[in-house]
Order: structure tokens, then C-alpha cells, then sequence
């Protein structure tokens, strides 16, 4: 069987894999579609996406409109007159003048086990609400957000030791490997997708601001998972001295030392119990969390170690909700 010749449509780290796996499978590319070159770092220099930089190292030619449903986007992809399209993590909703254009469809790799976290962010959201599964489903799109017909599904377990940078790495292996294994058998007509359960359906937005500030009201397993999923970005954010202080990582249990709990038997939630080279013990609504690898308001990321050396925070000191923009001091 010949095989289809295809855009394929991703922005992020998630998305490059898959590209790889379709030019090591031999489709032919027409062209890669992905977000436009933004601003990045303190000096905001203008920076191409991951799956753009993949795109030039293969020689693909490199599609980047703002506004995917612009008539002029629209007619730049249909002039190309692909087979199929595939996506994964692409950023922008296909209107329905590029979804029915390719005669095996629009494919999507989206990061969850559907109809559960439709959405930006489902990799995210699932760590953050503590499952111990996800996964991955390989799905044709429709208009509506992540609510087209299921081909096939990949589960891929979430243990503690895994954050999003962590999940989205397995689940960017287990989307390519399933397009891999999948792609020639629906080529050829053998898979009968299936619709979802639009009654079993939850959403996973993008995250918000407020989704970033730490409640230290909520228990400590809740605050656990929540620093995890924002890590390696945007992370969350406390209050220390005025001024944002963000958490990269943390622990329930330390590995060392007890809990000061004792000593501060009435203590506000966000109260630090102590510092030490093991971590940072702060109350929550429910037990201590122990923070690992921290980051205060002007300094690069260090762990407990590092920042207890220098580190001016003493027990007893108490954390709040994280400035936002424009507030003063």
C-alpha cells in the first residue's frame, strides 16, 4: 500500500517523537504546521518551537499561522492536498474547512485515556489530581474539543516519582509507538473507532494562575501532587518576605530527619516547622510537606541543601498565596 502523504500539525517536546517515527517510517511530510517563533527567556528572544527546529533538521518546509482558521492558512494547507493529517499537541483547534479535507481525516495523539481530561492540559491536570494511570488515545478529530471518535488507547501508570516534565517524555514514547503500530492497520481499513461517552466526559483546561498558588489550607498529599504536576513549568508559587517563591519539587516524608510538628502543635497552615539540608517542613490542612527544590524571587532553582546556607527562613515563619501582577508590597 502506498503510503499517504501527510501534514503533520505539534508545537511542543511532546509532539517532536512522533514526527520522528513518521519520517523513520518513510510517510511522506508535506509540510509541518506548528505554533509561530514567541518570545522566550528573561531577554525575550523570539524562539521556535520544538517541533519547528525538528522540522528544519529533516528539511520539511514549516507552516506558522497565527490563527489556523484564517482564510489564508486555510488555503496555504489545502493547495498541498494531503491524504491525512496528524496532530499532536499542535495548540489550535482545526476548523471544519481543514477537517475535511484529508481523505483518511485528521488524526490526533492526545495525552489521556478519553473522554477524561479533554483539554490543554490533560497530562497536567491528571497528576495534579493524583491518578495513578493515564495515558494516551490516538483519535480522529472533530469540532468539538478532543470529541471525536477513539481508535485506540495506550495506559501508562503515573508513580510518585513522576512529575509532567517525567510523564509527558513516557506518554510522548507510548503516543509514537501507538501511531506506529496503529497507522497501517487503519490505513488499510482493519480499526473501527469508537465514540466516546460524552456522559463520562471531564475537561482539562490550561493551567491558570490561580492554579499555581499553593493553599497550604489543603492536605499535604493534595499539595504534593499539585507541585508535581506544575513541574518543570510553570511551577508552583508561595509567599516568602513579600516576594513569589516557587516550588519545583517535594516530599511527604523526609528522609531523615523527624517532623518538628510537635513543636508547633496550633500552627497556621504554611508555617515553617524547619530548614534543613533534607528539606524545608511546612504544616498543611492535612500532615507536613517536606519541600525539596525551591526557588526564591530573583535566584536560580537549588535544593534544601543548597538553600539552607544562605537562607535567612526560620521556623515559625509563616507562607502565603503568591502576588499577583501589579500588587504592591
Amino acid at each position: 500500500m502506498t503510503k499517504p502523504k501527510l501534514i503533520f500539525m505539534g508545537t511542543p517536546d511532546f509532539a517532536v517523537p512522533i514526527l520522528q517515527m513518521l519520517v523513520e517510517e518513510g510517510y511522506p511530510i508535506l509540510a509541518v504546521v506548528t505554533q509561530p517563533d514567541r518570545p522566550k527567556g528573561r531577554k525575550r528572544i523570539m524562539t521556535p518551537s520544538p517541533v519547528k527546529e525538528e522540522a528544519l533538521r529533516q528539511l520539511i518546509p514549516v507552516i506558522q499561522p497565527e490563527k489556523l482558521r484564517h482564510p489564508d492558512a486555510v488555503a496555504q494547507i489545502s493547495a498541498l492536498q494531503p491524504d491525512l493529517i496528524v496532530t499532536a499537541a499542535y495548540g489550535q483547534i482545526l476548523p471544519k474547512s481543514i477537517l475535511e479535507l484529508p481523505q483518511y481525516g485528521c488524526l490526533n495523539v492526545h495525552g489521556s485515556l478519553l473522554p477524561n481530561y479533554r483539554g490543554g492540559a490533560p497530562i497536567q491536570r491528571a497528576i495534579m489530581n493524583g491518578d495513578p494511570v493515564t495515558g494516551v488515545t490516538l483519535m480522529y478529530m472533530a469540532a468539538g474539543l478532543d470529541t471525536g471518535d477513539m481508535i485506540r488507547k495506550s495506559e501508562v501508570i503515573i508513580t510518585e516519582a513522576d512529575n509532567t516534565g517525567t510523564m509527558f517524555l513516557k506518554l510522548s514514547q507510548a503516543g509514537k509507538e501507538l501511531l506506529r503500530s496503529t497507522l497501517p492497520e487503519l490505513l488499510a481499513g482493519h480499526i473501527q473507532a469508537i465514540p466516546q461517552d460524552n456522559s463520562q466526559a471531564t475537561l482539562a483546561p490550561n493551567i491558570s494562575r490561580e492554579d499555581e498558588q499553593i493553599n497550604w489550607s489543603r492536605a499535604a498529599a493534595e499539595l504534593f501532587n499539585q507541585i508535581r504536576g506544575l513541574s518543570p513549568w510553570p511551577g508552583a508559587c508561595t509567599l516568602w518576605n513579600g516576594e513569589n517563591f516557587k516550588i519545583w519539587a517535594s516530599r511527604k516524608q523526609p528522609l531523615k530527619h523527624e517532623s518538628a510538628a510537635a513543636s508547633f502543635p496550633t500552627a497556621t497552615p504554611g508555617t515553617v516547622l524547619q530548614v534543613t539540608e533534607d528539606g524545608i517542613e511546612i504544616t498543611t490542612g492535612e500532615g507536613t510537606l517536606w519541600l525539596t527544590e525551591i526557588q526564591p524571587s530573583g535566584k536560580k532553582a537549588m535544593d534544601a541543601a543548597q538553600f539552607r546556607l544562605g537562607a535567612s527562613m526560620q521556623a515559625g515563619t509563616i507562607l502565603g498565596l503568591p502576588l499577583e501582577k501589579g500588587d504592591s508590597n
